[in-house]
């Protein structure tokens, strides 16, 4: 059966990061109302409807899941009462609700929003592009109204941290069509905010949830203005127009002796890298990769893009993961880089650029338009590129000129999953899924790397995903699909009004739920 899909708000920000175009909307900052806050971010999402992919991770303030993350990416209880109870050999997960949950429009939580949910995301006739990520769900069902029972096809050591997933309203998603129904923008939810308004393009208004929970918010209403171009987000900060905004390192540099405002920093999972399509006649070669990898000088594009704002790129996982292949960093090498090139038969022709078999070592490098640091990323990549001999013609588009050419053109991407290396590693490189959307973006197909990512997924063993994990960016670095060059920290400036502000770990995916904000409803004006 095909699938159908649309471009979701979680597959959109995969690879939409930070944009720039010009900058609408009318939002205000909120002065000294310590009960308001107006936040400048880049993007906006296409549906508010989990049922297609809208906070997957947990990032949502419209809704909860049967588990949450705290600051330290620990699960925690949500809409579960505690953990789940595991049994038949990690093969069964039992969930109890919590009591007295309510959603937003008054009717209470049950078991049977929880099976709706995920039985409607694993539906392939849903357009949801992130079904993959629960393959391991074999069937849910409902153990009475406050019980919920996961039986799995085979244990998935990664499972549970997949329950942060969101809980819609079977009484009200349920009597619509999961792509095109009005819930898409009219969310209800059980979480400490609801939708008030929502200006495509310009703004979403937030209000507090009375009847939340965890308790009413302080903060009672929250405007995100969709600002795309990242100087007009700072400037209308400095202004006084907005409260807080994400920010790129260069301009969140601009705020650090304003002692009104604080920079909040929050380390990451999220990279850049160049995606090299398998099935160009130059990228496709495994030595015009490989020489590729070994020119490229990462710490050089972290100190003078970055300005110090994140770290090398070695693979898909950062340095400090507890998960990452000691022993993989490598620096800039351009006489190995050359070396690869010669012996494959790669010779220098017109111009320095290489050449074989009548085909130039030539391709071009897309990345989106108005993102000034992923077009610094990509000149500084055929930079390096060019000292090896091999011609990187950098070209920028819209994502809907891009994603028909990523098949055969080589594309700046961002991706990054934090939770368990599974999560971010099984889409970004199983050959199954090559093509899929924004799935295995490079079309990359090695039998090893898929090998390990089955056995990371497949087995309950620490040792075994462990030694699995570790052989497969082993592998990645003799065989790259694609060349990582940096992780990123997030910047985030607010105006310092309030207290208990922290940052999580992040996935690429932030800026509209994340960042200082993920846990707004915790915020207490500061005295």
């Amino acid at each position: 059966m095909t699938v159908r899909r649309i471009r979701t708000a979680a597959a959109a920000a995969l690879l939409i990061g930070v944009a720039a175009c010009s900058a609408p909307g009318d939002g205000t900052g909120s002065g000294d109302l310590a009960d308001s806050v107006v936040i400048g971010v880049a993007s906006e999402p296409d549906t508010l409807s989990p049922l297609l992919g809208y906070g997957k991770d947990g990032a949502s303030k419209i809704f909860d899941g049967l588990l949450a993350r705290d600051a330290d990416l620990k699960l925690k209880p949500a809409l579960a009462k505690a953990l789940p109870t595991v049994g038949d050999n990690g093969l069964t997960y039992t969930f109890a609700l919590r009591d007295g949950v309510k959603f937003s429009d008054g009717k209470p939580l049950t078991s049977a929003d929880v099976v709706f949910t995920y039985e409607t995301i694993l539906d392939a006739e849903t357009n949801n592009p992130h079904r993959s990520e629960l393959d391991a769900i074999k069937k849910v069902r409902a153990d009475g109204e406050d019980r919920v029972v996961f039986t799995l096809k085979y244990p998935y050591a990664a499972f549970v941290g997949r329950t942060v997933l969101p809980i819609v309203p079977e009484h009200i998603a349920g009597a619509q069509d999961p792509d095109t129904g009005a819930f898409n923008t009219e969310p209800v939810g059980t979480g400490p905010y609801v939708l008030a308004s929502w200006r495509k393009g310009e703004k979403l208004t937030f209000r507090a949830n009375p009847g939340y929970w965890g308790g009413a918010p302080k903060v009672k209403k929250l405007t995100m203005a969709i600002i795309e171009d990242d100087d007009v987000r700072a400037t209308r900060l400095r202004s006084g127009d907005l409260d807080g905004a994400i920010l790129p390192p260069n301009l969140a540099a601009t705020f650090r002796n304003e002692k009104a405002k604080k920079t909040y920093e929050a380390k990451t999972y999220d990279f850049r890298a160049v995606a090299l399509p398998t099935g160009n006649k130059v990228t496709g070669d495994r030595a015009i990769r490989q020489a590729l990898d070994a020119a490229v000088d990462r710490r050089a594009m972290v100190d003078k893009i970055l300005d110090g704002a994140g770290r090398p790129a070695y693979g898909p996982l950062p340095v400090d993961d507890p998960w990452f292949a000691k022993g993989t960093e490598r620096r800039q090498d351009l006489a190995k880089a050359k070396r690869i090139l010669d012996q494959a038969g790669w010779k220098t022709g017109d111009g320095g650029i290489r050449a074989k078999g009548g085909q130039r070592a030539s391709f071009t490098l897309l990345y989106p338009s108005g993102d000034k640091v992923r077009q610094d990323h990509a000149l500084a990549y055929a930079s390096d590129a060019e000292r090896a001999g091999i011609e990187v013609k950098v070209e920028s588009a819209t994502w809907d000129v891009i994603e028909p050419r990523m098949e055969n053109d080589a594309v700046l991407a961002g991706f990054g999953t934090s939770g368990d290396p599974d999560y971010g590693l099984y889409t970004l490189l199983h050959s199954s899924l090559a093509g899929d959307g924004f799935n295995n973006m490079a079309r990359y197909d090695d039998r090893d790397v898929d090998k390990a990512l089955d056995t990371g997924r497949h087995s309950s063993d620490t040792a075994t995903r462990e030694a699995a994990y570790d052989r497969l960016q082993r592998e990645l670095v003799k065989n790259p699909g694609y060349t990582f060059l940096t992780h990123i920290d997030h910047l985030y400036v607010l105006a310092d009004r309030w207290d208990g502000l922290t940052t999580q770990v992040e996935p690429h995916e932030h800026g509209f739920a994340s960042g200082p904000w993920w846990d707004v409803e915790a915020w207490q004006p500061k005295k």
